[in-house]
């Protein structure tokens, strides 16, 4: 049965854009109400629909701003102008969404098509410009929906493409029922296909918190004294305050109050000075492991012995001191590293005085040996990139670590980019059949078991221990084993999708105005000599 989308006027085609990336932003953390991601697809696709291809990026435009600016408002704790920068590269992705929707909404299996486009236009974001920005896919809404363990099949890609192909199909039925009401068994097909999405994502089988091996893990949120850029300034001060509390549970221990953990985990930034070149930080670090009697991984900032500066995670045993080490792969632009610093070098003096010197990004995956298990480290916004997760747990991880300084972007006290990022947490959790341990300087820190249920977390802004016995697993889940292949299959499937939709209107198989329904172009019969049509 086909079901058009029919076109609006722009007078509401304007607010219905505006509506749809309002959706999508409360769809986020701090309110997190996922099943409106389903609507704010929906409306995207109404909005966009029988427009113009100038007209559609617009509209897609539109969506953007209302959807990445209060998304990103956290931003602004790093600058007005990073913010705004950043805001502006996604929401000039979102226009070219907003173009393809605009092309693709002619097509009989549009719900499909433009499913597969909001995948493609994520993976797009995902990689450029300067090595992508991921926040703001539609997965990382869902990972308290029922659509979830999705994520163990394909991965991020799959849980977008269902929340997506959801609302679309939804807006399809509705459509129908006012277009066509009398074929109502028509709708069954669609029906059933969500039923079948909905139900086989329930029926996916998630690894219990329980059961197998286990192995204890502290994470240690020893909180800063001011918010902000700020707290990068306070040299020792980060870094007493978790000296103190991991001594703090070092006495827990020692009194029975706490079970003794296998491994203490720092968060990235908890010291901004090499420990293995400063006696005062080194001696913090010592003291901290012989209080637990157990290894530390100290997020810090390392001098090479080339000469360059490294954000990473230092493995410190209380017996043999500094070892094994994780240098952070994916550095973030004009945070750990300024792009084309020659030219903007006289032109924007805060980012010199800020970042003096660019980071130097690691090679390899994160995987470092503990106690004869392998604990998998990704730093701060590294958790939103699928590849890197995936490549550090092929490299043999059975548990993942997650530190990171969320104090650097919190606004006040607003939780939403900390409260984001533990949603990517738990969903990463859900595709790698793995433990994750979030360790925060300022919160929120997590302890999260493979089947992504919270086990433990803490507050913003507090001084907390997190410990408990997480299962160490080296079973990989199907999307570890099919790794990227998702995602390029329905990337290829929306390229083609818009081709055909390019080639109908070369053909006059559709119109290219304001009523973009199909139009086929037969030609006229005339009735042969001597009978009557």
């Amino acid at each position: 049965m086909s079901v058009h989308l029919p076109p609006l006027s722009l007078r509401y085609a304007v607010p219905v854009a505006v509506a749809s990336g309002a959706l999508l932003w409360l769809a986020f953390p701090p309110i997190g109400a996922w099943p409106l991601a389903l609507v704010g697809v929906a409306l995207l696709s109404i909005a966009t629909a029988g427009r113009s291809r100038r007209a559609g990026f617009a509209l897609g435009l539109i969506t953007g701003f209302a959807f990445y600016l209060p998304l990103l408002d956290w931003m602004q704790n790093v600058g007005m102008h990073a913010w705004i920068v950043l805001a502006v590269t996604q929401t000039l992705a979102t226009g070219v969404l907003g173009l393809a929707l605009s092309r693709t909404s002619t097509l009989t299996w549009w719900p499909l098509a433009q499913s597969c486009l909001w995948v493609a236009y994520e993976a797009l974001r995902g990689r450029y410009p300067l090595g992508g920005f991921t926040w703001g896919r539609l997965a990382f809404s869902q990972s308290r929906s029922p659509l979830a363990p999705l994520a163990a099949v394909g991965g991020a890609p799959l849980v977008s493409f269902a929340t997506a192909v959801i609302g679309l199909v939804l807006l399809w039925v509705l459509l129908a029922a006012q277009q066509r009401p009398r074929t109502a068994r028509g709708y069954g097909p669609a029906l059933a296909a969500l039923i079948v999405i909905i139900a086989g994502s329930a029926a996916i089988p998630l690894p219990a918190a329980a059961g197998g091996r286990q192995f204890t893990v502290a994470a240690i949120q020893g909180n800063v004294p001011a918010l902000g850029l700020d707290t990068q300034t306070e040299d020792l001060v980060v870094t007493r305050n978790h000296a103190d509390a991991t001594k703090q549970l070092g006495r827990a221990v020692a009194a029975g109050e706490a079970p003794a953990p296998d491994l203490v985990v720092w968060p990235e930034s908890s010291s901004d000075i090499d420990p293995r070149r400063d006696d005062r930080v080194g001696a913090l670090v010592v003291d901290s492991a012989n209080a637990v009697n157990a290894p530390v991984l100290v997020g810090a900032v390392l001098d090479s012995d080339d000469g360059q500066i490294l954000n990473a995670g230092l493995l410190w045993d209380p017996v043999s001191g500094p070892g094994q080490m994780y240098v952070k792969q994916h550095l973030v632009p004009f945070g750990e590293y300024v792009p084309w610093r020659g030219l903007l070098r006289n032109r924007v003096q805060m980012l010199e005085d800020y970042i003096p010197r660019n980071f130097a990004p690691g090679s390899t995956p994160g995987v470092l040996t503990v106690g004869g298990v392998r604990v998998g480290d990704v730093i701060c916004f590294e958790v939103a990139y699928d590849g890197l997760v995936r490549d550090t747990v092929r490299d043999g991880a059975q548990l993942l670590v997650v530190q990171t300084n969320n104090a650097t972007y919190m606004r006040g006290r607003d939780p939403a980019q900390t409260e984001q990022q533990l949603e990517m947490g738990r969903l990463r959790a859900i595709e790698h059949g793995r433990a994750v341990v979030i360790a925060a300087t300022s919160g929120v820190s997590a302890l999260i078991g493979p089947d992504g249920t919270t086990i433990a977390r803490s507050g913003i802004f507090t001084q907390e221990q997190l410990v408990a016995s997480l299962p160490v697993r080296s079973a990989l889940t199907v999307a570890d084993r099919v790794g990227a292949w998702p995602e390029l299959l329905v990337c290829c499937f929306a390229a083609a999708a818009v081709v055909l939709a390019a080639r109908g209107r070369r053909r006059g198989l559709v119109r290219s105005t304001s009523e973009e329904h199909v139009v086929r172009h037969e030609p006229a019969v005339v009735p042969e000599r001597g009978k009557v049509s």
